[in-house]
Order: structure tokens, then C-alpha cells, then sequence
């Protein structure tokens, strides 16, 4: 979240390359939940029943349009033991895609869910959760948010992660909204 991209960094992290892309935003669909449940259901079989995961992104704000992709936030004791929880994800289906300092996301072959992985108290779990907490809470950011990814979503993009890019100037405005709320100074 809110990392700077270019072509060399992501062919070092991405595992399979950069993939030129045209995103998808889609109307919200009231089933993400109920996906998003199947979804860590299968992760809870791989890994055991006190895993600690979330979801995360777009597809968890109801009335938010999004990329038909489940976002998933996976806690773990430390993301560097890859040992501790990447061979039983794959077991269940999933395919390691980024391996870079402090996450690792795995997503489905079929590229319909991104499940981030993220060490214990790094700065990136909170951002995900005030995000997602504050878009459920305000409309006219979620409205401001929806508006720029269909914006963004009329281009074609080297990857994904550029499309992701280039939201970090409305994300950071929506988490500094979200921190305000969650500080209590504003309503």
C-alpha cells in the first residue's frame, strides 16, 4: 500500500513478471462477503483454525465499486518464514505472485483474489483496516474513491500495480480522513 513502483523493482518482487493489464471496475456485488468467507475458510483448512485474516479492500465496502477481486489480509508470526504457511497455501490452490520486504501475496490462478501477507505489527495492517473502516463509514469517500478506479480503469496499464500507484494521492487523503476519524476529530 502506497509503495513506489517502476519496471526494475517489480521484476525483482513479482514472481512471473510484470502483466500488462485493463482493469475491471465493476458495480458492488452484495456475494463478496460470502466469497470472501469460502475464501478464508480455505485458508483456515491450510493453515489452522486461530489464523488471524481479514478482508480487506474494495470488494469488503458494501456499495463500493471494485475490481472483481477479493483483497484478503493473512497475519502472520513473520512473513520471511515462507516455510510457515506458503507451501499449504499452494497446497490450496494458491499461487505465490510477490515476494518483497515485509509481504508476500499470493492470489488464485484464476487472479480473482489477492491474499496479502503481512508480518505482525507492520504499518501496512492498519492502513488496510482504516481504509476499509472509513469507506464503510463515509460515502462521499467511498463515492471519491470509486469515482477515481473507474477514472483509472480507462487505461491500459504495464501492471497492476501501476493502476495501484496511481490511487496513492486519493488513498492518502481517504487514511488521513479515516486516522482523524479514528482519533475522534472527525465525525
Amino acid at each position: 500500500m502506497g509503495t513506489e513502483h517502476d519496471d526494475d523493482y517489480l521484476d525483482q518482487v513479482l514472481i512471473g513478471g510484470r502483466e500488462p493489464t485493463r482493469i475491471v471496475v465493476v458495480d458492488p456485488d452484495p456475494h463478496w462477503a460470502d466469497r470472501f468467507g469460502a475464501l478464508a475458510a480455505r485458508v483456515r483448512r491450510a493453515l489452522g483454525e486461530a489464523v488471524r485474516i481479514e478482508h480487506i479492500g474494495s470488494t469488503s465496502v458494501p456499495g463500493l465499486a471494485a475490481k472483481p477481486i477479493i483483497d484478503m489480509l493473512l497475519i502472520v508470526e513473520d512473513v520471511d518464514d515462507e516455510d510457515a504457511f506458503v507451501p499449504a497455501l499452494v497446497a490450496e490452490g494458491f499461487v505465490l505472485r510477490v515476494r518483497e520486504a515485509g509481504h508476500r501475496m499470493l492470489r488464485t490462478p484464476a487472479r480473482d483474489v489477492h491474499l496479502h501477507v503481512y508480518g505482525e505489527g507492520a504499518h501496512e495492517i492498519q492502513d488496510y483496516r482504516d481504509l476499509r473502516d472509513w469507506l464503510r463509514h463515509d460515502r462521499a469517500d467511498r463515492e471519491m474513491y470509486a469515482a477515481k478506479k473507474r477514472e483509472l480503469a480507462e487505461r491500459e496499464w504495464r501492471d497492476m500495480n501501476y493502476y495501484a500507484q496511481a490511487k496513492d494521492g486519493v488513498v492518502a487523503l481517504i487514511l488521513a480522513h479515516a486516522r482523524a476519524w479514528r482519533t475522534g476529530e472527525r465525525a
